[in-house]
């Protein structure tokens, strides 16, 4: 893990820069010594996030700011890991509201918030200040995700 590493990027809610976006986070994940399949659901989770930014936060409004920051971290009980934030200023919305859909409603789309969940450890959403939204996504090498990902709601 190269601890001074910190990620952080500014692209605008365009859905062409998904690729790209994913392409450059998943190669920096890389240089800090995770797996091909852990990068692929840091990765996928990402992509998730900032689809639903870009979906809901800003309603596909192109050119409107998002911010991301991955780092490593460490916590005393989950050992080596990393935190990916995503921030948006769009519509802010209640932490407690954001859900994915029920999965017995089989259809296409609706499924980003349960990938977040499974792809990572820990997602938490917080109102950011000055509007907008904040979500934190970690994910620990000792531990994988899927199922029972705990989920935290910030307030």
């Amino acid at each position: 893990m190269n601890a001074t590493a910190v990620l952080q990027l500014e692209l605008t809610s365009n859905p062409r820069q998904l690729p790209r976006l994913r392409q450059r986070v998943g190669r920096w994940i890389v240089a800090q010594g995770w797996t091909e399949p852990q990068v692929g659901e840091l990765v996928l989770a990402l992509d998730e996030a900032v689809t639903n930014v870009i979906r809901h936060a800003y309603e596909n409004r192109p050119h409107q700011r998002i911010m991301v920051c991955a780092e490593p971290i460490v916590d005393p009980r989950a050992g080596e890991g990393l935190e990916i934030r995503v921030r948006d200023f769009g519509r802010q919305v209640d932490p407690a509201q954001i859900q994915g859909r029920n999965l017995d409603d089989v259809r296409p789309g609706g499924l980003g918030v349960h990938i977040m969940r499974a792809m990572t450890n820990a997602v938490e959403y917080h109102p950011a200040e000055g509007g907008g939204m904040l979500v934190i996504m970690r994910k620990f090498k000792s531990h994988t995700a899927g199922v029972g990902a705990r989920v935290t709601e910030g307030r």
